[in-house]
Parts: C-alpha cells; structure tokens; sequence
C-alpha cells in the first residue's frame, strides 16, 4: 500500500476530501438518529457526537463518502475525528472507541471497494484513518492560575491512540493521518503508539501529519513555529506532512510556500473555506478557492489539497478540475544538518 500510494504521489496531484462534520451539519438529524438502535436507552444525549453515527446511521456516512469519491477525491478520511476514549467521555461513550474507529474505517473501504468496482477505469482510491487532536492538550495548563496543572498526560494519550489506532487498522485504513495537530506532545503520543504498532504488528504504517496554525501569528496552539514543528516529528519519516483547518486559503498561503521549502516529504494543505463570517458561515467558494489551488499547483507548492471546514463535493469536484494535468511538487531533498526544535527550531 505505501508503495501504490508513493506510485500516485509522483504522478498528479492527489485530492483529499472534504469535512464530515460541516456536511452532516447541514442534515437535519434529530437525536433519535444519533441514537439509533444500539445507544436507543442512552442516559446521556449523544446528538452533536458525529462520530456515534459510524453505529448508529452508517448509512449517511456512506453517502457522504460516495459524494466526495464522485467529486473527484484519491483520498477519503474516514469519520473518526473525535472517536478516542478522550474526546467520546463527553458523551460516556468511551468505551466504544475501539467500535468506533473500526466501523469508521470499515464504511470508507467498503464504500472505496464499491466506487472502484463501479468505475473500473479510475485511479486508485485510499482510506486515511483519522486521529483527531482530543478535546485536551498535554503541553497547557486549562487553569491559567495553575499554570503546571494538566487535564490528561502522555501516557494516558498514547495509550488512547492505541486503541483508536487499532480500530483504523482492522477496519481497513490504507494509511493513517494524525490531524489538525494543535499540541504536538499530542502528535508524539501518536506518533509513539504508530511506532509500537509497527512493531507489534512487524508491519510498516503509511503516515500523514497534518498541523494547524490557530491564528496569524504562524504558530500552533502550542506555540510552535512551523519549522519547529516540522523538525519535530520528521524522525517518524511520514509520508506526507501538510496543514488544515483554521484559518482559510489566503491566510495558510504564506505557510504553505514555507513547509513546501522545507519539507522533504510530500506536502499536503486542506484549508477552511475561509474564515466564519458574523453568522458562523464559510464564504469562499467552489470557485474562489480553485483560484487558490490552481495558482499553488503551478507554483509546485501542492502534492495533496482537499477542504476542511465549510468545504463541500463542489468545492472539491472545483479542486480537482484545475489540478488535472499540473506536475505535483518535488520533495526536497534532506541535508542531514544537525536540528533541534522547541518553539523554534535549530539548525547547526
């Protein structure tokens, strides 16, 4: 699989999908739905928990999936944002996170094992099995008057991760995409329970790191630079390492045109479609951020480009139209320099 996947990175610009949860947003889902027959007797509600409904509506999370696939997308990522036993205690569904990761990656291969018999000359399609960051970071405080108090650790993350983790892999996630990565102690607990599996399993996990700069400072959550965060997890040799979420596309294009500088993996950019206007609404169009990504595939910024936030089928069928036929970016080639990371990285 790493080969087939590394095979079509050199070839054309790969299109990853669209959200999930702005799309579900726009269903009108009652809390019956959420539910469904297995949570039916739930003694907490479960509406707004998108990821429950890999259970209890997997039907409308195959849908979702067949409409970007049409749209034009090699890459679907699979419903399990918030499907740790971290982020499901909010709605005491923790110990169904293992159900959870295997029925989320399970829906996506069945639904690329469909698409690909339906239209046998199409490219290959691949499943990324999402890690989402948590609801909580181990790097901060969430008392900003006990500035050494934490509301998890490494360990208890790691161990997390494992069983999501697990979950991707026997539900059949072609690779694995740490995502909208805030808290990069979060990605090393990640990181640390890919590495263990590989070696439990004497098996080789395709890996995608994509991170996220929370404002226009340049920076993540926690405070790191974007080099910094580079230097800090490209011992684990990913695959691809990329961007998403937060900020639109002409916020994340200064970003952009540095990781493609730095980076020797292939890089990948997944904007909201703009910033959240007065009324919680996303403005940039199908059109407008095709603009965006036709002018970052000429300029060889883009191996992989798909929507976060308020992106839709359009957006991504948009995409995709106006990176046909543009080379994909060359990874650079390491220098093998002496680096060290905090907040900033080092290079000796």
């Amino acid at each position: 699989m790493i080969d087939d996947l590394k095979e079509n990175l050199k070839k054309r610009i790969l299109i990853l999908d669209g959200p999930m949860g702005t799309i579900i947003q726009k269903h009108p889902l009652t809390e019956s739905d959420f539910r469904g027959k297995k949570f039916k007797t739930w003694k907490k509600p479960l509406k707004g928990n998108n990821d429950i409904l890999n259970i209890s509506k997997s039907s409308l999370i195959f849908d979702i999936h067949h409409e970007y696939l049409k749209s034009g997308c090699d890459i679907i990522e699979t419903n399990t944002f918030n499907s740790t036993m971290t982020s499901q205690e909010d709605y005491l569904c923790q110990d169904h996170s293992y159900d959870l990761n295997f029925s989320g990656a399970s829906i996506a291969k069945k639904c690329v094992d469909k698409f690909m018999k339906d239209n046998k000359n199409k490219e290959k399609k691949f499943v990324a099995g999402v890690l989402g960051p948590t609801n909580r970071t181990c790097s901060m405080s969430p008392d900003v008057n006990n500035p050494e108090f934490r509301n998890i650790d490494y360990d208890t993350l790691k161990k997390d991760y494992t069983i999501s983790l697990r979950g991707l892999l026997d539900g059949g996630a072609d690779l694995i995409l740490i995502e909208t990565i805030f808290d990069t102690l979060n990605a090393k607990a990640a990181l640390m329970a890919v590495y263990e599996m590989e070696k439990k399993l004497k098996i080789k996990i395709p890996l995608m790191l994509s991170a996220t700069i929370t404002d226009l400072s340049g920076r993540t959550l926690s405070g790191q630079t974007l080099e910094a965060f580079y230097c800090s997890i490209k011992h684990m040799n990913p695959i691809i390492v990329g961007l998403n979420c937060a900020l639109g596309p002409k916020e994340l294009e200064p970003h952009l045109i540095v990781l493609s500088r730095i980076c020797s993996s292939y890089v990948s950019i997944h904007p909201n479609a703009g910033l959240p206007n007065a009324f919680g609404e996303y403005d940039e169009t199908p059109e407008s951020m095709a603009k965006f990504t036709k002018k970052w595939a000429e300029n060889g910024y883009l191996n992989i480009v798909g929507g976060c936030c308020g992106t839709t089928p359009e957006h991504i069928k948009s995409m995709k139209e106006v990176t046909l036929n543009i080379k994909p970016r060359e990874p650079k080639i390491e220098d093998n320099k002496f680096q060290l990371s905090g907040l900033e990285n080092f290079s000796y």
